[in-house]
């Protein structure tokens, strides 16, 4: 009888617990507020959205989320923060919007539109009356300049034999009105012909017609490739050229060239992102100081006695309000330079050059390692694109060299003189620097470019 008592008590025990379990589960899976399986309930797809950065003005991509609701009896109230507008079509936009109950779609279309240059952060809020609740999704998103874009030379084949040339000069129509442009950047795009690119690492350049001089400014400089483009990087080499404001308006003649001595070489695209927005000051004027670059070996001999100028006197305009100077060289040749370390000079040897103002050196150029291993453009097989140069790399831009004045100058006179680092060519081979500088002036008045007395 024991037994049969206590297999009774067991099996009561168990129906309680399975009774128990029963009406806890039954109450986690009830939506309402009231117990009920009918009670109302509002959900989205997600939390939060994040915007690409969006150009002032202008609408971003449209994104969408999905509302879920049940036991709604009233229309769901949708509302966003100013510069994120919603929608139920993709087509109508607002900041406040009613979505029936009997939609037949329960998507939501958010969009983008910054009126300036920020960071923005708001909200969409989702409400119904039987929700007490609000539902809130953060939104975020960045307002970034206008930019109009400007395609100039188009796959323009450079190459050396069968017909080809090393360099193409053509004419461009550009904004005549460079006055609301607070940036301008070119960009140059290589791409290799069916043939294949040239095998080396080349001196290259892209240039700009200055029509009161008649000569050619260096816009920018960069080394190729071996045997590749630069496809690594999505718009190519990037330059600030803002600097030639003054030259890249109205009709404008530009000049490309890559120093291929084969005929494969490279087909050359540059085009300009002109960047709206308030810029640092309304006017610029641009002089040239010395452009000993039209190719590697045209810069200054370094080591041996040489005939090249390398001195200035520079005036002012009165109403300058900031003046600086801009450089860019290339070290080349391989003479063996006595160094402890044998790099041979001056595409190897590591030097600093001297920028005297009225005798004094006040700025330094330290042509010393890039970091050549780590230039993305490194798909390069074969070619010994690793070890670090003097001052640059193949595959990269040629860096600028920006030296600004501590004060303006304006309405004075002052003499420049470019220094070379001390070192005697014992002889073998040579060695060169190629050079380009230029004084650069700006002011929020009308401003004369700066007199440059040779």
């Amino acid at each position: 009888m024991k037994n049969v008592k206590d297999t009774c008590r067991h099996i009561v025990f168990f129906l309680s617990a399975l009774i128990l379990v029963q009406c806890s589960s039954d109450s986690n899976s009830d939506s309402g507020s009231d117990g009920s399986e009918d009670a109302a309930s509002l959900s989205t797809s997600l939390s939060e959205l994040l915007f690409e950065p969006t150009p002032i003005d202008q609408y971003s991509s449209v994104k969408t989320l999905t509302i879920s609701y049940s036991n709604l009896t009233t229309a769901i109230q949708i509302s966003s923060s100013s510069v994120f507008e919603v929608s139920l079509d993709g087509a109508a936009f607002s900041n406040s919007i009613v979505m029936p109950i009997d939609s037949s779609s329960n998507l939501l279309f958010v969009r983008f539109a910054p009126l300036s240059v920020d960071r923005f952060q708001g909200e969409i809020t989702i409400q119904n009356t039987a929700i007490a609740t609000d539902l809130v999704i953060t939104i975020s998103g960045a307002g970034t300049p206008r930019i109009q874009n400007y395609q100039t030379f188009s796959r323009e084949r450079l190459a050396f034999g069968a017909g080809f040339s090393q360099s193409a000069v053509h004419t461009f129509n550009l904004p005549s009105d460079v006055s609301n442009f607070e940036a301008i950047n070119m960009y140059v795009k290589l791409t290799c012909p069916s043939g294949g690119c040239d095998e080396w690492d080349v001196f290259a350049n892209v240039k700009v017609l200055d029509p009161l001089s008649g000569e050619l400014y260096e816009l920018a400089r960069f080394i190729t490739p071996y045997w590749n483009d630069n496809s690594q990087l999505p718009r190519g080499f990037e330059f600030d050229v803002t600097d030639f404001k003054s030259l890249l308006s109205g009709s404008v003649s530009l000049r490309i060239m890559t120093e291929c001595w084969n005929v494969r070489g490279y087909e050359v695209s540059v085009d300009f992102d002109y960047v709206e927005g308030m810029p640092d000051y309304a006017y610029y004027e641009i002089a040239r100081l010395f452009n000993y670059d039209n190719n590697s070996l045209a810069g200054i001999p370094y080591g041996v006695t040489h005939s090249f100028d390398l001195t200035r006197t520079i005036n002012v305009p009165s109403n300058a309000q900031s003046t600086h100077l801009r450089t860019v060289i290339s070290g080349w040749g391989q003479t063996a330079s006595g160094d402890s370390d044998g790099r041979p000079c001056a595409e190897w040897c590591f030097r600093t050059h001297q920028v005297l103002i009225d005798g004094a050196t006040m700025f330094q150029h330290d042509l010393a390692p890039l970091g050549c291993a780590s230039n993305p453009v490194s798909n390069q097989a074969p070619g010994n694109w690793m070890p670090d140069r003097a001052g640059w790399c193949p595959g990269m831009e040629v860096p600028t060299r920006i030296d600004v004045f501590s004060s303006n100058r304006a309405g004075t006179a002052f003499n420049f003189e470019y220094e070379l680092e001390n070192w005697i060519n014992m002889g073998g081979s040579n060695a060169f620097y190629a050079i380009s500088t230029f004084v650069v002036v700006k002011s929020d008045t009308p401003i004369q470019r700066p007199v440059v007395m040779d």
